[in-house]
C-alpha cells in the first residue's frame, strides 16, 4: 500500500487534503525518513492534549522571558505575542529564585531563556549570564536553552561559559523580509555572522528558520537553509508564520503544500542533521497537514504534534519517542541509555 493510501486510513486525517505528487515524491526518498525514529516532543511551557499522546502535569522546562512582554522591534509577524505565556524574570535575582522554587516543587530539568530584542535585534543577557553558571555549577543536571538573537563572538563565548546547551537563532534568508518584517536595519550577513560565532562554541547551536516569513510568501527560506548547511550546526529547527500573531490581512497562510516542500529540501539539503519542526505553525487541519508532511518527510522531531502524526509514522513504518522538553534539547542520550523527563503527578 502507497503512503497516499496508508494516510486515508487514518480516522484524524479523513477530511485532509493532501499533493498526491507531494506525498508521492517523500515516498521516493523514504530511505531519509524510515530510518530515523521521530521524536514528539511536548515541552511544559504550554499545556498539550491529545488524542495519541498526553502532555505533563508537571513544569519541568519552562519558558523564561527576561524582558517579560517588552520588545523593541515589535516585529509584523509577532506583535510580542510570543513573549506572553513566558515566566517573567526581568532580573537576575528574579530568575535565580524562580528556577530554585521549580527545581524543589516541581522537578524542573532545564529551561528555556528568552526575552524581546532591542531594536538592533539583540537581547541584552550580559547581567544574567553569572545566575546561569552559578545555577549549573549547583544543579549540573539542568539543560539550559536560550534563544541568542544577533551578537558577537564575545557573548557567544559568555554564553559558552556560563554553561548554556543549546543556542537558537533566527536565521533569515531575505533582506526585503529584515527591513520590512523586522523593521530591522541590519544586512542578511549579520544573521550569518551570528550562527558562525556561535558554532565557533562547545554549545549545541539550533538555527530556526520561519516558513513564510514574508507575509505568508515564500521568499529567502532557500537562502537560510543554504546559510544552515555551511555550519555545524546541532539542529535545524523548522516552524511556520502563525498570521493570527500579526495585524489582520497582512499575512497569508503559506500552503501546506510550500510548507511540505521546504520540510523535503530541508532534509535533502541537511542529510546528515537533525532538521525538526518547533512549535510555532497554524493550528487545525493545516497543522495536521503539516504534521503528517514532517513525518513523511523524515524530519527528526516534532514539536506539540497534531492528532495523526504518530499514527502516520505508524503506518509508514517510523520508530517515535515522546520527550517534555524543548524540540531543540534533548534530555539524555538516545538508544538504551535514553533518559525521558519524568511526569510524576
Amino acid at each position: 500500500m502507497h503512503w497516499m493510501e496508508k494516510l486515508q486510513t487514518i480516522e484524524p486525517l479523513e477530511d485532509a487534503v493532501f499533493d498526491a505528487g507531494l506525498v508521492a515524491a517523500m515516498e521516493q526518498r523514504a530511505d531519509y525518513a524510515l530510518p530515523r525514529s521521530v521524536r514528539f516532543s511536548t515541552p511544559t511551557f504550554k499545556e498539550y492534549q491529545s488524542e495519541e499522546l498526553q502532555g505533563c502535569g508537571k513544569n519541568s522546562f519552562p519558558a523564561f522571558s527576561i524582558t517579560a512582554g517588552g520588545c523593541a522591534l515589535n516585529c509584523d509577524h509577532c506583535q510580542k505575542k510570543i513573549l506572553e505565556p513566558m515566566i517573567p524574570a526581568t532580573s537576575p535575582e528574579m530568575l535565580e529564585q524562580k528556577v530554585r522554587d521549580l527545581i524543589l516543587l516541581q522537578n524542573l530539568q532545564g529551561f528555556l531563556l528568552s526575552g524581546g530584542s532591542n531594536r538592533r535585534n539583540e537581547i541584552r543577557y550580559e547581567r544574567f549570564l553569572p545566575v546561569v553558571e552559578k545555577l549549573k555549577n549547583e544543579f549540573p543536571h539542568l539543560k539550559i536553552a536560550i534563544h541568542t538573537a544577533l551578537l558577537d563572538e564575545t557573548l557567544a563565548k559568555s554564553m559558552e561559559s556560563a554553561g548554556v546547551d543549546t543556542a537558537m537563532m533566527d536565521v533569515i534568508g531575505a533582506q526585503e523580509t529584515i527591513n520590512q518584517v523586522y523593521n530591522l536595519d541590519r544586512p542578511v550577513e549579520d544573521f550569518e555572522a551570528t550562527l558562525a560565532a556561535l558554532t565557533s562554541t562547545s554549545m549545541e547551536v539550533s538555527p530556526h528558520i520561519v516558513v513564510g516569513l514574508h507575509y505568508g510568501e515564500i521568499l529567502g527560506e532557500a537562502n537560510a537553509l543554504d546559510i544552515c548547511a555551511r555550519y555545524d550546526i546541532n539542529a535545524l529547527v523548522l516552524v511556520v508564520i502563525m498570521p493570527f500573531y500579526a495585524k489582520p490581512g497582512t499575512f497569508r497562510t503559506p500552503s501546506t503544500q510550500d510548507v511540505g516542500r521546504i520540510f523535503l529540501e530541508a532534509r535533502t539539503r541537511l542529510a546528515d542533521k537533525k532538521v525538526l519542526l518547533g512549535c510555532a505553525r497554524p493550528p487545525g487541519m493545516h497543522k495536521r497537514v503539516t504534521d503528517a508532511y514532517a513525518v513523511m518527510a523524515g524530519l527528526d522531531g516534532i514539536a506539540f504534534p497534531a492528532d495523526g502524526a504518530v499514527s502516520v509514522a505508524q503506518a509508514i513504518g517510523r520508530p517515535f519517542e515522546q520527550e517534555h522538553a524543548c524540540c531543540s534539547i534533548k534530555l539524555g542520550q538516545t538508544g538504551d541509555n535514553a533518559v525521558k523527563v519524568a511526569c510524576a503527578a
